[in-house]
């Protein structure tokens, strides 16, 4: 109802990149494999913050890897999200100079938009929140996440 209510669409899952699967269900809990910003159109963000990036366009960034993460909790949950009874973690990674240091505030754009979509109750959660030299394809953000769901 609130992907109703907020206008937003979640597509299909992405295929995984390389050798690996997108999410692992393990007992009630789903760990979610790093999610890039890419678009419906296979069109990516790539940038680096710092750099070439703005915070923007970072947050942006870390709003499409919410969506994909949405749509993996989809995938695990048989096409139900009301399964999902927790977000338990955030893995936030953010492509950036060395000399960055807001990247709390980028990851704010996965963050936001998954409470915005399940509620506080069920969507704040613990996260992390690094910067790093480089990430896969040149993306500005990667994004995983561990969510309770009902067996």
């Amino acid at each position: 109802k609130r992907l109703a209510q907020l206008g937003l669409r979640i597509p299909r899952s992405p295929a995984p990149a390389a050798n690996y699967v997108p999410w692992r269900k393990s007992g009630k809990q789903v760990f979610i494999s790093g999610q890039i910003p890419k678009a419906e159109d296979n069109s990516l963000l790539t940038g680096k913050l710092g750099a070439n990036y703005s915070m923007d366009e970072g947050k942006a960034a870390a709003r499409l890897c919410a969506v994909n993460l949405i749509s993996q909790m989809r995938e695990a949950c048989g096409g139900d999200l009301d399964k999902v009874k927790a977000v338990v973690k955030v893995e936030g990674f953010v492509n950036c100079t060395p000399d960055f240091v807001d990247h709390p505030q980028i990851v704010n754009g996965c963050s936001d938009l998954l409470v915005e979509v399940f509620g506080q109750e069920v969507g704040a959660h613990s996260r992390f929140a690094v910067g790093c030299s480089s990430l896969p394809l040149g993306v500005a953000v990667e994004v995983g996440a561990v969510v309770e769901v009902v067996e």
